[in-house]
C-alpha cells in the first residue's frame, strides 16, 4: 500500500477549509482473480450561496483499475440510515471489498475484532462511493446553528444530492451509469434523493432498497394509527414460528407459507377488528384474540389488556419473558438476557449490540492503518440525530414514496430492487409492500420493481448465507 497523495501539510481534519483527499492503491483476490483498485477516502466541502464552506462530508470511493472508459463503469452511491448512521455498515457489511470479521451465523467472534476480504463484494460490478451524512462518521458541518439546515428529511436530501453532483462533476463521471443503495431510513433517503435529482437532471439507472422504509405511517405506533399494528404482525408470526413459541401443526409449516396466511388473517379480519373499534363485537373480539394468541405466541390476556393492539418493543420482551430473554428488533432471532424481567420494554436490543464494538472497531482500525486516513475526530458510528430531526410534517409521517413515484414517472428506465427481511422487527417486510401498492404507480412502471426476501433481520447480509444471495439476486437484477 503507498499513498498517491498526502493531505496538506498542517492540515487538521477538523478544520474547515478544503483538503487534498487521500488516496491508496490495494488488491482483492476474487474468485481466483486478482481485482486492483484505488480508495480514495476524503471531505468533499458543501459550500452556500457566498461559496463559504458549511460542511465537510466524508466519503471513501472505490475505483477499479479498469481499461473501460468512465461511461461503461456502473458508478453505485451508498449510505445507511439512523437518521444518524454512518455508511459503515453496509461498507464493511455487504458492499466493500472488506469485511468485518464474523461467525457465520451473523454474530461476533470475542475481540479483538478484525477486518478481512470480502469475497462477495460489489466492486466487480460497480465503483463504490460511501457517503457520511452531515454529522455521522467524520461529516461536520461548521457549528451547531448551521448543522440544523442538514438535519431533517429535505435538508438532508439535498446536501447528498449536492455532493453526488459534486462527485460527479469532479471525477467526469456524468456519462457513468448511476446507482443508489440505501438501508433503513437510507431507503426514505434513497426514494428522496430519486425524485430530487431527476429534476436536476441527473437520472439513476437503478435503485437497490435494503430493509425499506418510504412512508413512516406504516411504522409510528402512535395514537389512532392502527396501521402498524397490521403491518406487523406478519413479522411478529415469524418471529414466534423461528422461537418455537406456536403449536406443533404450525411450526411444521414453511415460514414463508405461516407469513402468507397471517397476511391474509393481518389484512382482513384483524384490520376490520382494529378499524371497528368499540363497535366490535364481543363475539367478534374473542375470535380475534384467539387467532392473534395462535400467530403471536403471546397470550390473549396479554393481548385482551393491550386491546388487540401490540406494539414492537412490547413485544421484543414479552415474547420469551418466561425464558429471561428479549429478542431483537433489528433482528428478532437474536436474544439477550437483560434482568429486570418485569418491564414492559427491552433496555436495549440484543441484534444492535451483538455487531456494533466490531464495525466501530473495525472501521477505525481499517480507515487510518490501511488507508491512511488520520483524523482526531470521532467517528460517529450513529450521530445520535434522530431526536434533533425534522421530519418536515406535524405527525412525523414522513413519506418520500412520491418522490420515488414522480422519478419512476420522469424516467421510465430506472430500475427498483427491494431487499426485505423476515426477521426485521425495525422495517417489515409487509409495511413496504404496504407502501409499494399504494404508490399509484402506472401498470406499466410496477414491472420495474424485483422483491426478493431473505430468512434473517434488518441487516440480512450479517449472515454468510443472505450476504452471498444477495449479491446473487442483484447480479441477476442488473
Amino acid at each position: 500500500m503507498s499513498d498517491e497523495k498526502k493531505p496538506e501539510e498542517g492540515a487538521k481534519k477538523n478544520e474547515f477549509v478544503e483538503e487534498t483527499p487521500v488516496v491508496t492503491q490495494h488488491e482483492v483476490v476474487l474468485n481466483g482473480k486478482t481485482i486492483k483498485y484505488s480508495v480514495t477516502a476524503g471531505r468533499m466541502p458543501l459550500k452556500n450561496a457566498k461559496e463559504e464552506i458549511e460542511a465537510q462530508v466524508f466519503y471513501m470511493a472505490y475505483i477499479k483499475d479498469d481499461d473501460r472508459p468512465a461511461k461503461e463503469r456502473p458508478l453505485l452511491i451508498s449510505f445507511n440510515g439512523g437518521p444518524g448512521s454512518s455508511s459503515v455498515w453496509l461498507h464493511l457489511g455487504t458492499i466493500g471489498p472488506k469485511r468485518a470479521a464474523q461467525l457465520p451465523d451473523g454474530s461476533l467472534p470475542p475481540p479483538p475484532y478484525a477486518v478481512e476480504d470480502n469475497p462477495h463484494t460489489w466492486l466487480e460490478q460497480f465503483d463504490l462511493v460511501f457517503i457520511d451524512p452531515v454529522g455521522t462518521g467524520f461529516s461536520r458541518a461548521k457549528d451547531d446553528e448551521t448543522a440544523k439546515k442538514f438535519w431533517g428529511v429535505q435538508g438532508d436530501i439535498e446536501s447528498l444530492g449536492e455532493f453526488i453532483r459534486l462527485f460527479i462533476t469532479r471525477n467526469k463521471r456524468w456519462s457513468s451509469p448511476l446507482y443508489m443503495v440505501g438501508e433503513s431510513y437510507g431507503t426514505t433517503r434513497g426514494a428522496g434523493l430519486a425524485g430530487y435529482l431527476i429534476d436536476k437532471g441527473i437520472a439513476l439507472s437503478g435503485l437497490l432498497l435494503i430493509s425499506t422504509v418510504l412512508n413512516f405511517q406504516t411504522l409510528r405506533f402512535t395514537q389512532g394509527n392502527d396501521l402498524p399494528y397490521i403491518l406487523y404482525l406478519p413479522t411478529y408470526a415469524a418471529t414466534a414460528w423461528y422461537h418455537k413459541k406456536l403449536a406443533k401443526i404450525i411450526l411444521n409449516r414453511p415460514v414463508e407459507k405461516l407469513i402468507k396466511e397471517v397476511e391474509a388473517f393481518a389484512f382482513g379480519e384483524y384490520a376490520t377488528a382494529l378499524f371497528k373499534g368499540d363497535r366490535l363485537l364481543p363475539k367478534e373480539r374473542a375470535k380475534i384474540l384467539t387467532t392473534l394468541a395462535k400467530y403471536t405466541g403471546l397470550s390473549e390476556t396479554y393481548i385482551d389488556q393491550r386491546d388487540l393492539r401490540i406494539e414492537h418493543f412490547r413485544f421484543c420482551k414479552e415474547l420469551l419473558r418466561d425464558r429471561g430473554v428479549v429478542v431483537g428488533r433489528l433482528d428478532s432471532r437474536l436474544t439477550a438476557q437483560q434482568g429486570n424481567e418485569g418491564a414492559e420494554n427491552p433496555e436495549f436490543d440484543p441484534s444492535h449490540a451483538a455487531i456494533s464494538p466490531g464495525y466501530t472497531a473495525c472501521f477505525n482500525s481499517y480507515v487510518r492503518e490501511q488507508l491512511g486516513y488520520e483524523s482526531d475526530l470521532e467517528y460517529n458510528i450513529l450521530g445520535g440525530l434522530y431526536g434533533k430531526w425534522n421530519w418536515g410534517d406535524g405527525n412525523n409521517f414522513t413519506d418520500t414514496a412520491g418522490a420515488l413515484k414522480s422519478a419512476l414517472t420522469k424516467n421510465p428506465y430506472m430500475k427498483v430492487f427491494v431487499a426485505q427481511g423476515f426477521y426485521d422487527l425495525a422495517t417489515p417486510h409487509a409495511a413496504a409492500e404496504y407502501t409499494f401498492a399504494h404508490m399509484g404507480l402506472p401498470v406499466a412502471r410496477k414491472a420495474n420493481f424485483t422483491q426478493r426476501y431473505y430468512p434473517s433481520g434488518h441487516m440480512m447480509y450479517i449472515e454468510e448465507g443472505c450476504l452471498a444471495q444477495l449479491k446473487s439476486d442483484v447480479l441477476s437484477w442488473l
